[in-house]
């Protein structure tokens, strides 16, 4: 089974390397869903043009070509082409996608090794909303790369290394470790983090140890790393706990953090300096990739190691990117990060192209993650103007999902399921239906609606199907046809329903998990349709068309519930 838009598109290509020669074989033929028909080509317009004939006339001869077309093609105002698929090639596409394990989803031609870079929290602090998108976007993309067949890397970047680590390590010790560990496994690595921070800035001794410390951890002195584990593994673990909330796929075997670098430091300067692209200047070694100015026109440099000696993100980054080529063997590298960072990713990857390092078969992309922001339109933050704890905040969720499904009947074990799935789902769909690089309003109210473009709206509508094949007493696996469309909700449920692996496709290619979502919402709304204006089990109804129609509900089922795991997004069997 193929998407019909593809479909058309090869065909419609065809016709126009009959009737005006092979060079215009690879022509768009500018295929859009119609209202007027199925779909739209509106290829003759502009190529009326380039030919010097009239559009309408262009648009009839590719019509002609098209005469063996499984469907109806009409020439349409000044030139545009309708076209209108048989039912019947709608049905056999639609029962061979019912038959299909994969539900229409191809495999990636040829498979890549990508790694994606996302989550990243920072292990000196607790994990707040401004991770919450990244952690959503990236496992959203390395799910869909996986069920396309490429290899997935999934490197979680933490942010556990640095002069911080001087100040927590010395606190760690003050308070004892026990302590420490209990306080960062219970999530308060922010209240941890102050208290350091607040005798550092008091406290002379402290400071004095603090720095004296970070010294010993460069220089990786036994006792300073076996405190600096301890104080890791606490963090790791209460990650772990948000990241088993949110259901995402990152493991302890995905973390790859700055300290993972920083015996490769030092040689990544030493290289860059030999081979030329790194030049001293004002005692700091620093990286001009062309093309990136300051305001006073002057190029704006990328600092691998500063004029103290020590090194930064621009460093860490370029060995990163070096890593991940040569070791990892990327085809292709995502760094699911806040949009705030394009500047310093753009000077990165144009930085490692003139090293040599990003060789043209690999493709490094910044998948610009837009800022969540509160319903007063400012970036979302506690009253008190502090970042939003990331585990309160999803708890939260959880406990407005159980509130509203609390007078259903489920018995309490039940219900908490129900809840947990509702509350993450709404979540993580409230941030995937919209572009990554947008800033979006958290709104509890609108994300936990039942109605309209949500989570939940999503979950009820796989578990309305579900709730019919209950009623039906037969499992939707079962539910085979043979296919008939013959009411119009019948015909537009399932020609959507084929477009199902070509947004998959496009997904992939363009990083835009938002388009899956749209799809699915479509998906839900033409089957809301389709579910007035066709009764399954009704009285009355025959064997055949009940048969067609629990085929085409079992499809929809599966297209659902196959899209939402792509997404992350949990799918209950009951609502």
């Amino acid at each position: 089974m193929t998407d019909p838009q593809i479909v058309l598109t090869e065909r419609v290509q065809q016709a126009l390397a009959n009737a005006f020669g092979s060079e215009y074989a690879d022509a768009d033929p500018l295929i859009r869903p119609s209202q007027f028909a199925d779909f739209q080509a509106n290829v003759a317009m502009s190529l009326g043009k380039r030919l010097r004939r009239a559009p309408r006339e262009v648009a009839q001869a590719i019509a002609d070509q098209l005469a063996d077309f499984p469907g109806t093609v009409e020439v349409s105002g000044p030139g545009f082409l309708n076209i209108t698929l048989d039912p019947a090639w709608i049905t056999a596409e639609a029962t061979e996608m019912l038959a299909d394990p994969r539900t229409g989803i191809g495999t990636a031609t040829p498979p890549q090794r990508v790694v994606i870079d996302y989550s990243a929290p920072n292990a000196a602090k607790e994990m707040h909303v401004g991770h919450l998108r990244t952690t959503i976007v990236g496992d959203a993309m390395a799910r869909i790369y996986e069920h396309l067949g490429s290899t997935v890397v999934r490197q979680n970047h933490l942010g556990d290394w640095g002069t911080p680590f001087g100040m927590l390590i010395e606190h760690l010790l003050d308070i004892g470790e026990e302590a420490a560990v209990a306080q960062l496994e219970a999530g308060q690595g922010t209240e941890y983090y102050q208290a350091a921070r607040a005798k550092f800035d008091s406290d002379e001794s402290f400071k004095t140890r603090s720095r004296q410390r970070v010294t010993t951890l460069q220089s990786g002195d036994p006792e300073t790393m076996r405190l600096w584990h301890v104080f890791m593994e606490a963090t790791i673990r209460y990650f772990n706990k948000v990241y088993e909330m949110l259901g995402v796929t990152l493991t302890d075997a995905d973390i790859a953090g700055e300290s993972m670098y920083n015996s490769m430091l030092e040689k990544t300067c030493e290289d860059l300096e030999a081979m030329g692209v790194a030049v001293m200047s004002e005692g700091a070694l620093c990286l001009f990739p062309p093309g990136f100015t300051g305001s006073d026109d002057k190029p704006l440099p990328l600092i691998i190691r500063k004029s103290d000696g020590g090194y930064g993100y621009a460093s860490t980054d370029m060995a990163a990117i070096r890593y991940r080529v040569d070791d990892l063997k990327a085809d292709r590298i995502l760094y699911v990060v806040g949009a705030d960072q394009a500047l310093h990713f753009r000077m990165v990857f144009a930085a490692a192209e003139q090293a040599g390092w990003l060789p043209d078969s690999v493709s490094a992309e910044h998948v610009q993650i837009g800022m969540m922001l509160g319903k007063d339109g400012r970036r979302f933050k506690t009253r008190s103007g502090e970042s939003v704890k990331l585990m309160e905040l999803l708890q939260e969720a959880v406990d407005r999902a159980g509130v509203i499904i609390a007078d259903r009947g489920y018995d309490e074990e039940t219900k908490g399921e129900i809840a947990h799935a509702v509350g993450m789902g709404a979540v993580k769909y409230a941030d995937l239906s919209i572009s990554h690089d947008s800033e979006y309003v958290f709104d509890f109210d609108r994300m936990l609606n039942f109605a309209g473009n949500t989570g939940p709206y999503m979950q009820y509508a796989t578990a309305r199907i579900r709730s019919i094949f209950r009623k039906a007493g037969v499992e939707p696996e079962s539910a085979r046809g043979p296919i008939v469309l013959g009411v119009p909700a019948e015909r537009a449920l399932a020609l959507h329903l084929l477009g199902f692996g070509a947004v998959v496709d496009q997904v992939a290619a363009l990083v835009e998990p938002h388009r899956l979502s749209a799809f699915l919402f479509e998906t839900a709304s033409l089957f809301s349709t389709f579910y007035e204006e066709c009764p399954v089990l009704k009285e009355g109804v025959d064997a055949e068309t009940r048969a067609s129609r629990l085929a085409l509900c079992a499809l929809t089922l599966r297209v659902l519930e196959t899209g939402l795991e792509l997404l992350g997004v949990p799918v209950p069997d009951r609502m």
